[in-house]
């Protein structure tokens, strides 16, 4: 039997929602790591970064689970300003600023803080239900 063919569960829903809420994180955190930093050029300038989930449909369980397809640039053009006495500024003088929205950015941070908490939640009701039911037996 292929690992395809076994039914997901609870735990294995759960664990995955949070490996895509950790890449999420891990994308904010490189966002804001790079807020304000300087670069000699719009091309080589840093981008912001944002995860692409997808909704995996498991037919052998019904239960639908997420996976990160991608992770993609997304957000505005660095910001260009005059500053000469850079070492990194362009010909012209110019250097490009990433275009981090820090707002943005810890409000990302801070639901995906919650939306992993739900999980963790997720699997606590789980493994004590699982608990009771095998009290049951005694």
């Amino acid at each position: 039997m292929s690992m395809a063919d076994h039914p997901l569960n609870i735990f294995q829903v759960s664990g995955r929602a949070m490996a895509a809420q950790l890449v999420r994180l891990n994308t904010t955190a490189s966002n804001l790591a790079n807020a304000g930093v300087v670069s000699g050029s719009a091309d080589t300038a840093y981008r912001t970064m944002k995860p692409v989930f997808r909704t995996q449909f498991d037919e052998a369980s019904g239960l639908s689970t997420v996976n990160v397809e991608s992770i993609v640039k997304a957000g505005g053009q660095p910001t260009k300003s005059y500053d000469p006495s850079n070492p990194l500024a362009d010909g012209d003088g110019n250097v490009f600023a990433a275009a981090v929205d820090e707002t943005r950015e810890l409000v990302d941070m801070m639901e995906t803080a919650r939306n992993y908490q739900n999980n963790v939640e997720v699997m606590q009701a789980a493994k004590t239900l699982i608990l009771d039911t095998l009290k049951l037996g005694r």
